[in-house]
């Protein structure tokens, strides 16, 4: 999945005016996309660690229904009213000429929540039952509907980058929950019907359960409006904005083991005897994961990356590139995140996990506030980078504090 930003920044990065379509589609367009959609990303944590017989899948289903169709009006309600002037121009600050492109990929993206909540319930569901596998397929899928569009775009050519961008995203992420939701049958049928009953999930059980998950994300996901923010008042604000999501992109990429690692956690240590193994496994991820970064920062890779690949032109590489190098930590550092949220997760004191979030979105304001006040002279892209890694290694710290009662109950 992590490739899709890159592949979509590739070809926007190709196609007429890419600074203002590549500051529109990373400033405005996934930022807000990403922040309505927040509260149903933990269904995937939720499915996992819920779903364990018929009547409380029945139950999580009906939320996500619900949540689907809440934030979708939400997303059609910002996209299609003067409330996305206010948001954009007023509250967000974004330069001027990428306020109309914005515009028309948000609206473009619509059906991109109700799809995500209803792929991860869903995939939750897969990987509970050991299905994990299909969740790759599904991703093969979506990129497959991506390189489609894309490919399409890119060979017309005249098309506006923010267009062919949103349309592969919104067609992509829907035949993936299409694919997911047919998959999901058959473990419906034959084996999630067939787990016996356990303790009745209430409605107050699951409220107490995700809602501090789900508060996470929107605060966590805070973060991407805000740094669009930032980056609007910075120096060489829509070189910055520009620059943003491709090297967010190539990061995330690298990334992504420790990302899909939350998960494995959670899934994993309702297996007896898993804690020691995931301990010591958890160690390897992080050292050879930082080594892969380290390498692609340190050699020419990452200007292959960003100017071959990603097609960059030689200013806003450089912008790349020591913003890749600056993001060096986050790699390990989201492993760690990840094992420590997991064994959380597992013991169910969510609570802690919001309260990371807090930590990391104070860090994050302190430390841009003072790059809007004294970080004048420096490219905002840098200060945006520093402030998020600062941010992760504070969470990250709460995390580990937090999770030591859960982690000692595993090892004994």
């Amino acid at each position: 999945m992590a490739v899709e930003i890159p592949a979509l920044s590739a070809v926007i990065a190709r196609l007429p005016d890419p600074r203002i379509n590549l500051a529109a589609y990373g400033g405005i367009i996934f930022p807000l996309a990403l922040i309505i959609e927040a509260p149903v990303i933990m269904l995937l944590a939720a499915s996992v660690a819920l779903s364990k017989d018929w009547a409380s899948y029945q139950k999580i289903r009906r939320f996500m229904l619900a949540a689907g169709a809440i934030l979708t009006g939400v997303h059609l309600l910002i996209a299609f009213t003067p409330l996305y002037d206010v948001l954009v121009g007023q509250i967000m600050g974004v330069p001027p000429e990428i306020i109309e492109p914005g515009r028309v990929g948000l609206r473009i993206m619509t059906p991109w929540t109700w799809a995500i909540a209803y792929r991860r319930f869903n995939q939750g569901v897969l990987i509970r039952f050991g299905h994990s596998n299909t969740i790759a397929l599904g991703t093969l899928v979506r990129l497959s509907v991506d390189a489609l569009v894309l490919s399409v775009g890119y060979s017309i050519g005249s098309l506006p980058g923010v267009v062919v961008g949103a349309t592969a995203q919104a067609l992509g992420v829907t035949a993936e929950a299409i694919y997911t939701g047919i998959r999901v049958q058959p473990v419906l049928r034959n084996e999630l019907r067939l787990a016996p009953q356990l303790k009745p999930l209430t409605w107050r059980g699951f409220a107490a359960f995700y809602i501090p998950l789900a508060l996470t994300t929107v605060l966590i996901l805070l973060w991407q409006p805000i740094s669009s923010a930032a980056l609007s008042r910075m120096n060489l604000a829509l070189a910055s904005l520009a620059t943003w999501q491709v090297m967010a992109g190539f990061t995330f990429m690298v990334r992504s083991p420790g990302i899909a690692y939350n998960e494995v956690v959670v899934a994993m240590l309702d297996r007896a005897g898993s804690f020691p193994a995931l301990r010591r496994y958890t160690t390897r991820l992080f050292f050879i994961t930082g080594a892969i970064h380290l390498l692609l920062a340190a050699t020419p890779l990452a200007r292959l990356w960003f100017e071959g690949v990603s097609a960059l032109p030689p200013d806003l590489s450089i912008l790349a590139r020591t913003g890749f190098w600056l993001a060096l930590p986050l790699t390990s550092v989201t492993v760690l995140q990840s094992f420590y949220q997991g064994a959380i997760l597992h013991n169910k004191h969510t609570r802690a996990i919001p309260e990371s979030v807090i930590v990391f979105l104070i860090t994050v304001l302190i430390l841009l506030g003072a790059g809007l006040t004294w970080g004048q002279a420096i490219p905002g892209l840098y200060l945006a980078i520093g402030s998020f890694v600062a941010a992760n290694l504070t969470q990250t710290g709460w995390l580990y504090l937090r999770s030591k009662p859960s982690l000692k109950r595993l090892d004994i």
